[in-house]
C-alpha cells in the first residue's frame, strides 16, 4: 500500500487478524488485575485492620515478579507470547481463588496471605510484558500511536470499571467472596486468547535462558532512552504505589466513606485518562514525546498536592474533603493519556524487533520497580502520618519530571519513522 493510502484512523486496527481477540482478552484480564489490586488492599484492611500489612501485600504482589523478568522476557522472545500470557491469566486467577478459599476457611494468617502473594506474581510479567511486545509486531509502524491509545486505554477503562466493581463486589459479598469472583474474569481472557497465532520475528538469542535473560538486562542499560524513561518512571510509580495506598485510607478512615466511594475515586481517574488518551493517540506524537513524558509529571506532582488539605485535617467536611480526593484523581487520570501514548511509542521506536521480549520485560520492571516500594513505605507512614505518605507521592512526581527531562534524549537514531512525509522519503531512496 502507498504510504499516502495508509488508513491510519482507529478503525485501521480492526482489520489486523487476531487484533480484536487479543485486545478483548487483554481487557478482561486488566479489568480482573484492577479489581485485585483494590480488593486485596481492601481484603487486608478490613479483614486484619492494618495499614502496614495492606503496604507489605502490595509489595509482595509485585516485587517477586518484577526480580524474575529479565528471564520472563527470554521466554517471552523464545517461546512466543501468547500460550505465556494464558499462562500468567490462570495462575493469577488461581491464587485469587485460593486466598478466598483459605480466608473463609479461617486458615489464612498474614504470613500465608502475604507468600501467597508473592508466588502469584512470579508469571505477572508473562501478560504485561508479553501484550506489550506483541502488539508492534502485530501493527504496522504507522499505527502505532493508535494501538498505543488502545493499549493505554485498557488500563483507563480497567481503571474505570475495576476498582468500583471490586468495591462493590466486596462491600456486597465480603472480602473472600469478593475475590473469588474476581478470579472468573481472568480465566475467560485465557480462553480467549486459545488458538490465536501471532506473527513470527526474529530473536537474538544464545540458546542459553540464564544469559540471554541477563543480555536482555545489558541491553535496557545501553539503551539511553530506555534507561532514562526506567529511572524516571520507577520515581513516578512510587508515588503511584504511594497514592494505592493513600486514598483507601484517606477516604475509610478519615471520612469514614465507604468501600465504593474508594472505587469512584480510582474510576474517576480512568475517565480521564480514557479522554485524553484517545485524543493524543490520534496524533502523530514524533518530535514531542520527550516534553510530553515530563511535563504531565510535573502536573501530577501539582494535582497530588490536592490530597494535602483533607490528609492534614485542613478540611474537616467530609463531602469537601471527598470533592479535593475527587479533584486530584480526575487531574492525574487526564495528564496520564498523553504521558502513556508518549513513553508507549518512544520505547517501541527506540528498541530492536528482536529484543522486545526481553527489552520491555526488564524496561517495564524497571518502570514499575517504584509502586510496592512507594505503597510499602506509605503504608508504613501512614499509620502515624498520612500527611507525610502524601508528600512522599508529591516529591516523586516532581523527581520523576526532572528525571525524565534530564536523562531521556530527544532524539535518537534508532526512531521508526512513522510520518507520511518520511516514510515516502525513505521510499523513494
Amino acid at each position: 500500500m502507498p504510504p499516502d493510502s495508509q488508513d491510519v484512523s482507529y478503525r485501521a486496527l480492526l482489520r489486523i487478524p487476531s487484533l480484536g481477540r487479543v485486545v478483548a482478552s487483554m481487557q478482561l484480564a486488566r479489568i480482573s488485575g484492577q479489581m485485585v489490586g483494590v480488593a486485596l488492599v481492601l481484603f487486608t484492611l478490613l479483614e486484619y485492620g492494618s495499614a502496614p500489612l495492606a503496604g507489605i501485600v502490595t509489595f509482595a504482589s509485585v516485587v517477586p515478579g518484577l526480580l524474575v523478568s529479565p528471564i520472563s522476557g527470554a521466554l517471552l522472545d523464545r517461546h512466543g507470547r501468547v500460550r505465556l500470557v494464558q499462562l500468567d491469566y490462570v495462575a493469577s486467577a488461581a491464587s485469587m481463588l485460593l486466598i478466598g478459599i483459605l480466608s473463609l476457611a479461617g486458615a489464612l494468617p498474614p504470613w500465608l496471605l502475604v507468600a501467597i502473594s508473592a508466588v502469584a506474581s512470579l508469571t505477572n510479567s508473562l501478560s504485561q510484558t508479553g501484550l506489550r511486545s506483541l502488539f508492534p509486531i502485530m501493527v504496522p509502524h504507522h499505527l502505532w500511536e493508535r494501538v498505543n491509545a488502545v493499549d493505554s486505554n485498557g488500563y483507563v477503562v480497567a481503571t474505570i470499571i475495576g476498582p468500583p466493581l471490586a468495591a462493590v463486589l466486596v462491600a456486597s459479598l465480603g472480602p473472600a467472596k469478593g475475590l473469588i469472583l474476581i478470579a472468573l474474569p481472568m480465566l475467560v481472557a485465557a480462553a480467549i486468547l486459545t488458538g490465536v497465532k501471532e506473527p513470527h520475528t526474529e530473536t537474538a538469542s544464545t540458546g542459553n535462558l540464564l544469559l540471554d535473560a541477563w543480555q536482555g538486562v545489558k541491553y535496557v542499560a545501553h539503551n539511553p532512552t530506555l534507561r532514562g524513561i526506567g529511572a524516571g518512571m520507577t520515581v513516578l510509580n512510587l508515588a503511584s504505589g504511594a497514592i494505592n495506598i493513600v486514598v483507601p485510607i484517606l477516604v475509610l478512615q478519615r471520612m469514614h466513606g465507604s468501600e465504593l466511594a474508594v472505587g469512584f475515586a480510582f474510576a474517576i481517574s480512568g475517565v480521564g485518562g480514557m479522554v485524553s488518551a484517545f485524543a493524543f493517540g490520534r496524533t502523530d506524537t514524533r518530535g514531542r514525546e520527550w516534553r510530553l513524558l515530563w511535563l504531565p509529571m510535573l502536573g501530577i506532582s501539582a494535582a497530588t498536592l490536592l490530597l494535602l488539605p483533607p490528609s492534614s485535617g485542613w478540611v474537616t467536611v467530609p463531602a469537601i474533603a471527598y470533592g479535593f480526593v475527587l479533584g486530584s484523581m480526575m487531574i492525574t487520570g487526564l495528564l496520564n493519556g498523553p504521558l502513556d501514548v508518549a513513553m508507549f511509542t518512544m520505547r517501541q521506536r527506540r528498541t530492536d524487533p528482536a529484543w522486545l521480549g526481553r527489552a520491555f520485560a526488564v524496561s517495564m520492571a524497571i518502570n514499575f520497580a517504584g509502586y510496592p516500594i512507594g505503597a510499602a513505605i506509605a503504608g508504613l507512614l501512614a499509620s502515624t502520618s498520612l500527611e507525610a505518605a502524601v508528600l512522599l507521592a508529591v516529591v516523586g512526581s516532581f523527581l520523576s519530571a526532572v528525571l525524565c527531562a534530564w536523562l531521556v534524549p530527544r532524539t535518537d537514531p534508532r526512531d521508526v519513522p512513522t510520518r507520511r512525509g518520511e516514510l515516502r522519503a525513505r521510499t523513494e531512496s
